[in-house]
């Protein structure tokens, strides 16, 4: 059986596009509609009914991508997304990419093939940087990651502040040798190392080392082990979102160091183990029941009113001090 896949590369063009010919949507070029039409009568091509009377009728189902559910910051974004989506009558469709682009686009295409009412996901930095060429047609919000080129919703943390408030307090409490760690998957391991780098500018310091890595526990490890084992360790580390500074704390103690009598350790996202292990750890608390919340209701909103202008909503960290990083002696 022919399927729209089968069609798109023949005519060489994405599914999506001839899913707008096949609805006789607007904005494709007449030549282009002609030539996929052609393609669709060559190979006999039939959709499926049964789809088809599906896609007459308003979805109640959400797609929700996000780049790593072992995140607890996604974890706890998922819950919230779910938790607003049947509040108001609607299911959701959970897919989760590794930060991979090529598992980002395959469920990007799937949401198309599943007919959600829309979408909302935390896209890899290669597709944020090139979103405008996406072109998707249904209702998207975007999450944690910016987009700068494309009109869309969005609902982000202000990175950079919270990144500055963290290690200006790491300084505060005397602490002058301070490495950070990054993800480099996306704009917001970006965003953080530039308020880290403002805040060691403000007083005069530069970075004792600063590493991008994978944002996994075991990159966050080896980094931080790297950090601990050169010639001139710092006084505090700075890790940028909770699998890094789970990492981060593995490493520290694999070495026998002492938090934080040999050195300090701050973090991003307040989740359980952060206050169960000893001394607990000072971290950047990210709103993840408002941001899946706003996210949803944005979702919501764009579906009731397609063409309503587009917002960016920012919203704030808190900072959590803890023993972790108590003022140095």
């Amino acid at each position: 059986m022919v399927s729209i896949k089968d069609v798109a590369a023949a005519a060489g063009v994405s599914t999506a596009t001839v899913s707008r010919v096949l609805s006789n949507k607007p904005h494709v070029r007449p030549e282009l509609r002609d030539h996929v039409l052609a393609v669709v009568a060559e190979l006999s091509y039939r959709p499926n009914l049964v789809a088809r009377n599906l896609r007459s009728q308003q979805s109640r189902t959400l797609g929700l991508i996000v780049s790593d559910i072992r995140n607890p910051f996604f974890t706890d974004i998922s819950r919230a997304v779910e938790d607003t989506a049947y509040a108001e009558g609607y299911s959701v469709f959970l897919c989760n990419t590794d930060e991979n682009p090529d598992k980002e686009r395959i469920y990007l295409n799937l949401m198309r093939d599943e007919n959600v009412a829309g979408v909302i996901f935390s896209p890899t930095r290669e597709t944020a940087a090139h979103f405008a060429d996406l072109q998707l047609d249904f209702p998207t919000v975007v999450v944690d990651r910016a987009v700068p080129d494309g009109q869309v919703d969005q609902v982000l943390l202000d990175n950079t502040a919270a990144a500055r408030r963290l290690t200006t307090h790491l300084i505060e409490n005397g602490y002058r040798r301070i490495a950070g760690v990054f993800g480099e998957a996306s704009t917001t391991g970006r965003e953080r190392q530039q308020g880290f780098a403002a805040a060691l500018q403000a007083h005069n310091l530069a970075p004792a080392q600063v590493v991008y890595t994978l944002p996994k526990i075991s990159a966050g490890y080896t980094a931080v082990l790297a950090i601990l084992d050169s010639a001139n360790p710092p006084e505090a580390i700075v890790a940028t979102n909770s699998l890094l500074t789970a990492g981060a704390l593995q490493a520290i103690q694999a070495r026998g160091l002492h938090i934080p009598a040999d050195v300090a350790l701050a973090g991003f996202d307040e989740t359980t183990w952060t206050t169960l292990v000893q001394p607990a750890i000072t971290v950047i608390a990210q709103p993840t029941q408002e941001i899946g919340r706003t996210a949803t209701e944005l979702l919501l909103q764009r579906i009731e009113n397609p063409e309503r202008p587009s917002r960016m909503v920012i919203l704030t960290g808190e900072l959590l001090a803890r023993a972790s990083s108590a003022a140095r002696h």
